[in-house]
């Protein structure tokens, strides 16, 4: 008996079965390379694209959802593989079923673990599961959740990267506040610390002592660093220091969240609930950062969210803000969503902003649909069905 043929039983609870799914990797090229403290400390090479892995779920009553994930610099092409290979499970399957197809992924891969690649690529479907669920229902998938706000602070990132002068971040920085967005993060870590300081003087002088002003490290200090520049940082009233350590020292980061008055911020990095755990176990952080694709979707982003209200943490999570606006509005605790422009061209539809909040749409699901030009920029795709 197949796996199809074992997932079809005649309960009649069964509300849909999953028909097909197609997963497409697809190469989103940045119109400049982007360097940060790793690009400047020599750990990386700038980044010049994203490479996503979409996956879209189709099912017998004709519903559809979509999903991502993503990959920047490398890794890209294991998660589509890893997808390709574990797809075939769904088919069959009642697709409000979420929880139990996310562990029978899993599983399907085990071999490979529960975190990194593996869980990545599973992110896309369970994603995509969710999206369709919340399309069915008629409702946002916030709504679907039960949103706690309608719309979230919303802070930039793509203005204040370090391959940019201070002056263009300046203008950056200017843009932004006429754009409505509420916050402005500035990248910082370079071997030189004294120049991340006078980085940070200049924006918090322009932008005045009321727009929130954050700081990301990207990981690029040890403790006695991280302390010292944290401590000269203090006086600039920032709302968070982001990522001031390696992203798995949790003891160093329950350090400097001990020892200073502005918030420690770290998470994006990690790769699964029980990475995150760990964080929140040490005291590590005041504000959570995680990233539903890079943490399994959004099956597993709940999980998280539960510990961290349980914890009570804000909640910033990283990127995506398509999917992560959603995820914020449904957080009981404060919450931030990161603005990114880099995804754009990817989708059709476009997030309001207004008084420096980010406002959830009426349009059900996530609310997002591909772009022609998405479709072009595809570099491999597979349909899984029955048939197959």
């Amino acid at each position: 008996m197949t796996a199809t043929q074992i997932a079809r039983t005649t309960s009649p609870a069964v509300l849909d079965r999953i028909a097909s799914v197609t997963l497409s990797s697809v190469v989103l090229p940045l119109s400049d390379p982007i360097s940060d403290a790793k690009v400047l400390t020599g750990r990386q090479r700038a980044m010049t694209e994203v490479v996503f892995l979409f996956a879209e779920i189709r099912t017998e009553g004709g519903h559809e959802g979509i999903g991502f994930g993503y990959s920047k610099r490398a890794g890209g092409p294991a998660q589509f593989a890893h997808a390709k290979e574990i797809a075939a499970d769904l088919i069959g399957e009642d697709p409000s079923d979420i929880g139990r197809l996310w562990t029978k992924l899993v599983w399907a891969g085990a071999s490979v673990g529960r975190s990194g690649a593996s869980t990545q690529a599973i992110a896309a479907m369970d994603i995509a599961l969710w999206d369709l669920k919340a399309k069915r229902a008629g409702l946002p998938l916030a709504k679907l959740l039960g949103a706690h706000r309608d719309s979230v602070p919303c802070y930039n990132t793509s203005g204040g990267f370090l391959h940019e002068s201070i002056d263009q971040v300046l203008e950056n920085a200017t843009r932004t506040i006429g754009e409505g967005i509420g916050g402005i993060k500035i990248k910082v870590g370079q071997p030189d610390w004294a120049e991340d300081l006078r980085r940070v003087r200049a924006v918090r002088e322009h932008i005045g002592d009321r727009m929130p002003l954050m700081v990301d490290a990207n990981q690029q200090w040890d403790r006695p660093t991280a302390m010292r520049v944290s401590r000269a940082l203090e006086e600039f009233d920032l709302v968070w220091i982001e990522e001031p350590l390696d992203a798995y020292d949790a003891e160093g980061h329950a350090q400097l969240a001990r020892s200073l008055d502005t918030a420690i911020a770290t998470g994006e990095m990690l790769t699964s609930v029980p990475e995150h755990y760990e964080l929140i176990r040490a005291g590590s952080v005041d504000i959570i950062q995680p990233d539903a694709p890079r943490i399994g979707g959004i099956t597993q982003f709940l999980k998280l969210a539960a510990l961290a209200e349980h914890s009570n943490l804000q909640m910033a999570p990283h990127f995506a803000m398509e999917i992560h606006l959603h995820l914020a509005a449904a957080y009981p605790h404060g919450a931030w969503v990161e603005h990114f422009d880099w995804l754009y061209p990817l989708f059709n539809e476009r997030l309001e902003i207004r008084d420096g909040r980010m406002l959830l749409s009426d349009r059900p699901g996530l609310g997002v649909t591909l772009t022609e030009q998405a479709r072009a920029w595809t570099v491999d795709t597979v349909r899984i069905d029955a048939a197959r």
